[in-house]
């Protein structure tokens, strides 16, 4: 009660769901969920690798050595879920009647490896690795290393057939000198044929350290060019940011042509790489923080309370009032918060590569409740034959909404002025002064006949 009566009034965007920009969108993209509370954590990471089995492997490094219970084997089906909740979406409107007008809501109220055998701890000994635990978890097989030096651990975790890229010595050396241990992990490929998985489950760990951060610095010894990361975090607080690299929100509730329906993947795949482009090609951007209890429009359903405490939200459990249940409402339309759930969900869409993020990920919990997302408008004109001066008017503005329209999504995506308007089918018109060109340099009209 205290929660629902501390909560600030709720503010709603509306609109119908009609298509989201998941992970899928997006090449070599990883997913990371982080439950972070106080010093507590528990980490989630899907796996995006593609190639045989027996050639995974996972080397994470992690505050402590962490025991055989503090390791678990995820459903993929939480990390889906979330990455549908949480996705950037596109709503659409339809224009009334002029001259029938309907009493609406004012927008401006409406937008607020191996098993340790005695032979493999004395090979790692002597290369000053020591073996810390060594356990099965599902479908892995598990190791925790700590190391006296980053070329003894790098010889032995090659040795052992962990293929870690040249080059990551100097990595491996910065973690250790911050008293970081190894999480490694490999495919038991007994344990995957009898438990009948045919792709890689999620890695689960949880643990306690006063860092709040995410180590992202090994992935790129070996990547090929730019990497995606989506991190999605769950607080008690508030929205989450970091605090090495400036975290920016994606541009959201703007207005684009209805054609962009069709194209909408390609649509925020160039919208994003041309924000990323305003910051070398790379950045942190905020793409959704919401209270996980409701959505406004919904791409997808909040996540249940038990596929939250699978995710390791574990203060669920703390407040025995659970409140009364709702009554159901439809996905597409619900805006207002059915029952709190203390959980509030951040998304961070990161672009990175180890020229531009030469430091691990550090984050902060902040206050800010606010929501936001990345939603973007497509409104339909009326194609009725009205006929009134209302009717009029809205044709002289919906041409003027059109040229807006066309221009937005010219600024947003780097796609031609000319080719947006010729899919809208609108009429060429005369260019205004700081207006887009239709892709002809400006100084072939100052002499046209040579």
């Amino acid at each position: 009660m205290l929660l629902l009566l501390a909560a600030a009034p709720a503010s709603a965007f509306c609109g119908f769901y009609v298509a989201k920009a998941d992970t899928k969108l997006f090449n070599q993209a990883s997913k990371v969920v982080i439950v972070r509370d106080e010093d507590r954590t528990v980490l989630t990471m899907a796996n995006d690798y593609q190639g045989e089995a027996n050639e995974f492997a996972m080397v994470v490094p992690v505050p402590t050595v962490l025991k055989r219970e503090q390791v678990h084997v995820a459903s993929p089906s939480l990390l889906d879920h979330i990455d549908a909740y949480t996705a950037p979406r596109l709503v659409e409107y339809r224009d009334h009647d002029p001259c029938s007008p309907v009493v609406a809501f004012d927008e401006a109220v409406m937008s607020r490896m191996k098993q340790s055998t005695p032979e493999a701890q004395e090979g790692a000994k002597a290369l000053g690795v020591t073996i810390e635990e060594s356990f099965t978890v599902g479908e892995y097989d598990i190791l925790i290393l700590s190391a006296e030096e980053s070329d003894g651990l790098a010889t032995w975790l090659r040795r052992n057939e962990y293929r870690i890229p040249k080059g990551a010595e100097a990595i491996l050396s910065s973690y250790l000198k911050q008293g970081m241990k190894f999480f490694v992990a490999k495919v038991n490929l007994e344990e995957q044929d009898r438990l009948g998985f045919a792709s890689l489950r999620p890695l689960q760990m949880a643990f306690e350290t006063p860092r709040f951060g995410l180590p992202i610095r090994l992935g790129t010894v070996n990547a090929r060019g730019d990497q995606d990361l989506f991190v999605y975090t769950l607080t008690r607080k508030g929205r989450v940011e970091t605090t090495n690299y400036r975290t920016r929100r994606i541009p959201s509730d703007v207005d684009i042509p209805p054609y962009v329906e069709a194209r909408f993947a390609d649509f925020y795949r160039d919208m994003f790489t041309t924000q990323a482009a305003k910051n070398d090609g790379h950045g942190v951007f905020l793409e959704y923080a919401w209270d996980m209890g409701w959505c406004d429009p919904c791409a997808a359903d909040p996540l249940a309370p038990a596929e939250l405490r699978e995710l390791g939200v574990f203060w669920l459990d703390e407040d025995p009032r659970p409140g009364p249940t709702p009554r159901p409402v439809p996905m597409q339309r619900r805006i207002m918060p059915p029952q709190a759930q203390n959980v509030f969900v951040t998304r961070l869409h990161i672009r990175y590569d180890a020229k531009s993020f030469s430091e691990d990920l550090q984050f902060q919990t902040t206050g800010d409740r606010e929501n936001f997302q990345g939603r973007y408008v497509m409104r339909h004109p009326w194609e009725g034959s009205a006929s009134c001066e209302a009717a009029d008017r809205y044709r002289v503005e919906l041409r003027e909404r059109q040229q807006r329209e066309a221009k937005t999504l010219a600024k947003l995506t780097g796609w031609r002025l000319a080719d947006i308007r010729a899919e809208m089918k609108l009429p060429k018109r005369p260019e205004e002064p700081g207006e887009p060109s239709d892709g002809e340099p400006w100084w072939r009209k100052l002499w046209p006949n040579g």
